[in-house]
């Protein structure tokens, strides 16, 4: 086994048995071989840095070079990240999302002060929080949230989202929390300068005041241990003393919901939260934090008022009140209108700028597309939306496979014989998230 990874796992072992320890000396861990694992398990094929150089371009003995320099440079605590590279992306609501591209050796720092910050934080998690956690993926909070609505008397769900989460890190705050656990000041500054590390944009270099680096590998475990403090115990250890009825919380990373039996105690829950989150640096969105009726009497109740049965978005996923087939109350999903926008455009984006790739790796891509789809969206209930995906696909293939010249290539019958002999993966189910009660 690794040497840093057993080290990684007696740190681990240590905190889960030792609760209250701060490790006073972390940084020794961050030697030439444990960053060059870590450079190891980097992405390929991702966007350069403000250097321009990507995983790819280096050479073995290149990037062992700069991991030694870099070393060199910690410890005489010289080492300063280079600044971000900034991009644009497109949201579904027209706005664009910011998005930092580090270098390629700020990746490899950031990589190794991220594990250790798992491996000392993993066993002080709650259950109450998925993303970016080992076992603990965007499907188990899902059915987690389907099991507290079926089987706990919820009747009221309060759907929220932080506003501009990672934007908004308070640095001291985030610096105080890091140190709940952790005493080595050398690794807490080198936390601190990856927080504050500049921006560049069009050749102009802005200095970052509040917030996670958005792009950064570090982000995520940052992000749980931020909220770890800032919601998860204090909602579990403080809120739930105040209130008498059944109140619960599933967080996913920065997304959240709170399914509540009383309306009243939804309302102060999410009255509470506001001013915590005030505290420290953070704002729940106007727009898109609700309370809605929801469980197994909402919709009744809602019919009976004649008012429309509401449902809540989470993790792609619209949520709705249902029935099963012999008429038991059920909660089940499906693909969010957004996704399914963003999905088929993305598709029909692929194929519209890669039709002149040969047919060959251009079908095995657009397989492994529809593959990857049904892996996430193939969840119970939720078969008909993949199904409309998968014909939707293979409607945008047939019009831009008749695209790659000024001749058609296929009539509509040579298009489905082809894809008889070549055919793209059929839509499948790969989670079930209902129990039987």
């Amino acid at each position: 086994m690794d040497k840093a990874a057993t080290k990684l796992d007696r740190i681990m072992m240590k905190a889960k048995r030792e609760p209250k320890t701060r490790f006073t000396y972390v940084k020794y861990l961050l030697n030439e071989e444990y960053l060059y694992n870590c450079y190891q398990e980097l992405e390929k094929g991702k966007a350069a840095g403000v250097d321009g150089r990507t995983v790819e371009s280096y050479t073995q003995e290149e990037i062992r070079h700069e991991i030694r320099e870099i070393i060199e440079s910690m410890k005489r605590d010289q080492y300063k990240p280079q600044p971000i590279r900034r991009v644009w992306i497109p949201k579904e609501s027209g706005t664009k999302r910011a998005l930092g591209i580090p270098t390629v050796i700020d990746k490899i720092i950031q990589m190794g002060c991220g594990k250790i910050i798992t491996a000392i934080w993993e066993p002080k998690f709650l259950s109450v929080s998925y993303g970016y956690r080992p076992g603990r993926d965007a499907h188990a909070s899902l059915k987690q949230i389907n099991h507290m609505i079926m089987g706990k008397p919820v009747n009221y769900v309060v759907e929220a989202d932080i506003e501009g989460f990672f934007d908004h890190v308070n640095h001291v705050w985030m610096r105080r929390c890091l140190k709940e656990h952790i005493a080595d000041p050398r690794f807490l500054n080198l936390i601190t300068q990856m927080l504050k590390t500049e921006v560049s944009e069009d050749g102009r270099i802005t200095k970052i005041e509040e917030g996670t680096p958005q792009g950064g590998i570090i982000s995520p475990i940052l992000a749980n241990v931020y909220l770890h403090y800032v919601l998860d115990l204090w909602f579990e250890i403080r809120e739930k003393k105040e209130i008498t009825g059944y109140a619960q919380l599933v967080r996913y990373a920065d997304d959240f919901v709170i399914g509540c039996q009383n309306k009243a105690e939804a309302e102060k829950v999410l009255n509470d939260i506001g001013k915590r989150f005030i505290q420290f640096g953070l704002k729940l969105s106007e727009e898109k934090t609700r309370i809605i009726e929801f469980g197994r009497f909402a919709q009744e109740n809602r019919k009976r008022r004649k008012e429309k049965r509401e449902t809540f978005d989470f993790l792609g996923f619209t949520h709705y009140c249902s029935q099963t087939i012999d008429g038991r109350y059920a909660v089940k999903v499906q693909t969010s209108r957004k996704r399914v926008k963003r999905s088929q455009q993305a598709m029909h984006t692929y194929l519209k700028e890669n039709r002149s790739v040969p047919l060959k790796q251009l079908w095995e891509m657009v397989a492994m597309k529809l593959r990857g789809h049904y892996q996430y969206y193939g969840v119970s209930g939720n078969f008909e939306a993949i199904k409309i995906f998968h014909k939707k696909t293979r409607q945008m293939a047939f019009k831009w496979l008749n695209k790659r010249s000024q001749k058609r290539s296929y009539n509509w019958e040579q298009f489905t014989n082809f894809s008889m002999r070549h055919p793209l993966p059929q839509p499948k189910l790969y989670y079930a998230f209902y129990n039987t009660w």
